[in-house]
């Protein structure tokens, strides 16, 4: 890379300008403009810092004023909730500690199994939606501070944020080693409890090892990767001080550690996930993309060189395209699920946003294909009928919520702007945002696209 060499110069400050300018306009007329900047400084707050946006074009729809009704009324709802970090939700049958994340599910219905036998507890899910909650608030409340520059907004989302991943006595360990646990049958019926309390002396006999964690269980903390997203929109706020700020890249860079260092011994969850050809694998590389984005170096050139993210981009370019995507733009590896359609969809979200994130001016990969077709832009272009009309849908239809899909996908405005494609746009502002069912929610990977096309302001 050519460096340009230095000048001797002593380049013209914005500071030294000014007072130039001060001195040929006259004192009194500066005073009168800056009584104007300070008091439309006060009335936007650090609104005013966000840097101009270019004007909306058909490809490029101005998503503030889109979603303007719709981020504030979910920023009011969010400012009445009181943080729900892990250590309120507690299960007996966790293994870990109550800073632990753990969840359970379901394992496939037996249709041998001995009728006699207890039913399973309900699987503990309580994390799993805290955490989802988490990742609908934060990204809201950033949103509305973006658009209003009110305090209130940053300050909430600051509260929340010091509850699960700064204060020690609530902080989440970052990590997650009992996510997803399969809730196996229990035993014959009898009058002994289904399932007991590690080291509980009231039982006479130690209870088994309790199983441990899966790699699915990694899907559920992709409400973070919006968290991660929205912190550098509120690190320009007065809320969110220094020391909370390390604190959070700390977390998120022990988490991004555990997600993609080799581990020699143990189940290696997060490898099973990474090297998933479905939407776990897209899953796992979203996660790592976010969390080391946000630990890059501002600036396009610092970032296109940043090492985390240019392993990143490389295993897109020669994993990812060939493990995931054919060559007319199909998932095969989604298609034999029980939800081809909307795993479809959420897999084709999960790589937009991967190529959002990890795109820089020098080196993009929207355009990135493999020489016999699979890429971004046959994926979008293959997807793009059906969701416009699902009726279309090739494959059969989901067995369950296929008539609510698809719901608005980020990965149509994304490719819009991307690919100067004025239609994606427009599908995209027709499709609802927030879909009723939790379960879709939990399929539509970006719930605030602002922060996903706006940059951060920056602290003055």
């Amino acid at each position: 890379m050519s460096v340009l060499p230095k000048s001797n110069a002593t380049p013209t400050s914005r500071r030294s300008f000014c007072s130039a300018a001060a001195s040929c306009c006259g004192t009194a007329a500066l005073l009168g403009r800056a009584g104007l900047l300070c008091a439309a400084g006060q009335a936007a707050g650090r609104a005013a810092q966000v840097p101009a946006e270019p004007p909306a074009t058909p490809s490029r729809p101005d998503v503030a004023a889109i979603d303007h009704d719709r981020i504030l009324a979910a920023a009011e709802r969010c400012l009445t909730q009181a943080p729900t970090p892990l250590t309120s939700l507690q299960c007996p049958r966790s293994p870990g500690t109550v800073h632990d994340y753990y969840s359970e599910a379901e394992p496939d219905t037996n249709p041998d199994a001995v009728p006699s036998a207890k039913a399973a507890p309900p699987p503990f899910t309580a994390h799993r939606d805290a955490l989802f909650s988490l990742g609908l608030a934060v990204p809201a409340l950033a949103g509305a501070h973006l658009l209003t520059g009110e305090q209130r907004y940053a300050e909430h989302a600051v509260v929340q944020l010091r509850a699960w991943f700064v204060d020690p006595a609530t902080r989440m360990t970052p990590r997650l080693d009992f996510g997803s646990v399969l809730v196996t049958q229990a035993q014959p019926a009898t009058d002994a409890p289904v399932f007991t309390v590690q080291n509980n002396p009231s039982f006479a006999a130690p209870p088994a090892p309790p199983e441990g964690g899966r790699f699915q269980g990694i899907l559920e903390t992709l409400p973070l990767v919006e968290i991660a997203q929205a912190i550098p929109f509120l690190a320009a706020s007065a809320a969110l001080g220094e020391a909370d700020l390390k604190a959070l890249h700390a977390w998120f860079a022990a988490y991004l550690r555990w997600l993609t260092e080799p581990q020699d011994t143990g189940p290696r969850l997060p490898a099973l996930a990474r090297d998933r050809k479905d939407h776990h694998g897209a899953s796992w590389l979203l996660q790592a993309s976010a969390y080391a984005s946000l630990a890059a170096p501002e600036g396009d050139v610092s970032r296109s060189e940043d090492s985390a993210l240019a392993d990143l981009r490389h295993r897109f370019k020669t994993v990812t395209l060939r493990a995931q995507i054919a060559a007319d733009g199909t998932f095969p590896h989604e298609l034999g699920s029980e939800t081809p359609y909307r795993d479809s969809l959420f897999n084709l979200d999960m790589l937009a946003g991967v190529c959002q994130l990890l795109s820089t001016r020098f080196e993009s990969i929207w355009d990135y294909s493999l020489e016999d077709g699979p890429g971004m832009r046959s994926a979008i272009a293959y997807h793009f009928p059906f969701i416009a009309d699902r009726a279309m849908w090739p494959f059969r239809a989901d067995r369950q919520h296929f008539d609510e899909l698809p719901g608005r996908r980020a990965s149509l405005l994304f490719t819009a702007r991307a690919y100067q494609r004025p239609e994606y746009a427009a599908l995209w502002k027709t499709l609802r945002p927030d879909p009723p069912d939790p379960e879709i929610q939990r399929t539509l990977p970006i719930h605030q696209p602002l922060l996903w096309v706006r940059q951060p302001p920056r602290a003055a």
